[in-house]
């Protein structure tokens, strides 16, 4: 089994610990809450993930 590499944003502090952490994912993107890494995971298509970046970007 692969192992997965989670990585928060740059901007995220490490004081709150209130932000999401994602991990590339054979279909898509892996979604989780840093504060419950053990808990529910979403799984978002690479396109549906690309096309929400290049919406914030915006």
């Amino acid at each position: 089994m692969t192992k997965v590499v989670w990585r928060k944003a740059s901007q995220s502090t490490s004081t709150g610990g209130e932000c999401v952490e994602l991990a590339e994912y054979a279909d898509g993107v892996v979604v989780r809450d840093s504060k419950d890494p053990d808990g529910a995971k979403l799984l978002v298509r690479r396109d549906a993930f690309a096309a929400l970046v290049a919406d914030l970007k915006r």
